[in-house]
C-alpha cells in the first residue's frame, strides 16, 4: 500500500471542505487519527480513503493516510463536491453579455473573475451572477448550471452560458467533436522563426507541481488526455511574439501549457514562469521596461477573442469577437514602441 501514487483530481474542480493548522505542541501523529479529532463523523476508513484519492493535502502536497503530522502543518481536504454550507447562491454582480436569446448567451469574462466556485473562491465567480440572473439554469455534466465550457480566472474573454437543457446538450456535443470555434490572442516570450504551426502533446497533472499542468510525450502520453493547438504569428515585437491560438481540444491552461512547451511561456504566466525575464538583454534599462510592462498587464498575456458555434435553435453558424482587453492592449503597444525605438536606435 505504501507505494500507492494518488490520482489526483483536476485542481479546478476540488472544493476545500476543512482546513486546520497543526498546534505548535503536537507530538507526531498519523494523519488519519488526527483527522478523526477533528472531523465530524469521520471514521478512520473514510480518512484513508481520501487520502487514497489524492484529497488530503499537507502544506500543499498530497500525503498518505500513515503520514505523521508535524507542529504548524498546514491541513487541507480538499473533495470534488463542494460542502453544503457553501451551495451556490445568486449574487448580483454585473456581467458584460455582448449577445443573449431564448437559448443561450455570450458572456465577455473579465480578467480575474473566477468561471466557477471551487476552493478559496466560493463567490464572486461568474456562476453566482448567472444563478442570481436566471433561473433554473441546465446543470452540465459536472452540475455546474449554465457552463457549457471555461477559462482561466486571469484570462479574460468570450463564453458561451446555456439557458436550456436543449442547448447545453447541444453546445457540449459541438464542444466535445470540436466543431466550435475558440480562437485567443496571446502574447508569448521570445522570437517564434515560424509564421504558424501546430502543437500537439498529451495534457496532463505535473508530477511535481499540482497547481501546473504539463506535456507528456509518447510512452508517458497515457498520463495526459490529447491535445491540439494551432498557432499563428500576428506581430514579432523583438523579445516577444504576438500570436493567434485556435483550440481543436480543451484542455486545462492548454495554449499555456503549449505554448511553454516550445519555449514560448507567455508573458507574466505566474504560474508557469512567465512573470521572470526569459528573454531579452541584461541592461538595467531593459529589466525596467519588462517591469513597467508587469505593472500595466498584471496577468497572463491571453484573451479569448474568438467564438463561433451552432446556435442549437436556429442551426445558424454565429461568430463572436470582442477586442483585446485595455490592460493587454497597453502591453503590447509598450512593446511595439520599445522594438521601434531598438530598431531606430
Amino acid at each position: 500500500m505504501d507505494d500507492y501514487t494518488p490520482q489526483l483530481p483536476d485542481e479546478d474542480n476540488l472544493y476545500e471542505h476543512y482546513a486546520f493548522t497543526v498546534d505548535r505542541g503536537q507530538t507526531p501523529l498519523r494523519i488519519d487519527k488526527y483527522l478523526m479529532n477533528f472531523v465530524e463523523n469521520a471514521t478512520r476508513n473514510k480518512i484513508q480513503t481520501a487520502a487514497k484519492n489524492g484529497s488530503i493535502f499537507v502544506n500543499d502536497e498530497t500525503v498518505k493516510s500513515s503520514y505523521k503530522v508535524k507542529p504548524l502543518d498546514r491541513i487541507r481536504v480538499l473533495f470534488t463536491h463542494p460542502p453544503h454550507e457553501n451551495l451556490l447562491v445568486g449574487e448580483d454582480i454585473p456581467i458584460d453579455v455582448i449577445y443573449e436569446d431564448e437559448s443561450l448567451l455570450v458572456v465577455n469574462k473579465p480578467a480575474g473573475m473566477v468561471v466557477h466556485p471551487g476552493h478559496g473562491n466560493y463567490s464572486g465567480t461568474l456562476i453566482n451572477a448567472l444563478i442570481h440572473r436566471f433561473d433554473n439554469l441546465p446543470n452540465n455534466s459536472s452540475d455546474r448550471p449554465g457552463l457549457v465550457h471555461r477559462i482561466d480566472k486571469d484570462t479574460s474573454g468570450l463564453l458561451v452560458v446555456a439557458k436550456t437543457e436543449k442547448a447545453m446538450a447541444h453546445l457540449s456535443l459541438q464542444f466535445a467533436e470540436k466543431t466550435s470555434e475558440r480562437e485567443y490572442v496571446a502574447l508569448v516570450w521570445g522570437h517564434i522563426e515560424a509564421d504558424e504551426g501546430r502543437i500537439e502533446g498529451h495534457i496532463g497533472r505535473h508530477p511535481k507541481n499540482r497547481l501546473q499542468n504539463t506535456v507528456f510525450l509518447e510512452d508517458e502520453a497515457h498520463k495526459g488526455k490529447p491535445a491540439v493547438t494551432h498557432y499563428k504569428v500576428l506581430e514579432r515585437l523583438g523579445y516577444v511574439t504576438l500570436v493567434s491560438c485556435k483550440l481543436e481540444t480543451g484542455r486545462t491552461h492548454q495554449i499555456r501549457v503549449h505554448m511553454k512547451h516550445i519555449g514560448h511561456t507567455l508573458f507574466n504566466d505566474v504560474r508557469y514562469g512567465g512573470e521572470k525575464i526569459l528573454k531579452g538583454t541584461t541592461f538595467t534599462k531593459y529589466k525596467q521596461f519588462v517591469e513597467n510592462c508587469f505593472k500595466v498587464l498584471t496577468r497572463q498575456a491571453l484573451h479569448a477573442k474568438t467564438l463561433g458555434f451552432t446556435h442549437p435553435k436556429t442551426g445558424e453558424f454565429m461568430r463572436f469577437d470582442t477586442p483585446i482587453p485595455d490592460d493587454m492592449q497597453q502591453c503590447i503597444e509598450k512593446w511595439k514602441t520599445y522594438t521601434k525605438n531598438q530598431e531606430l536606435g
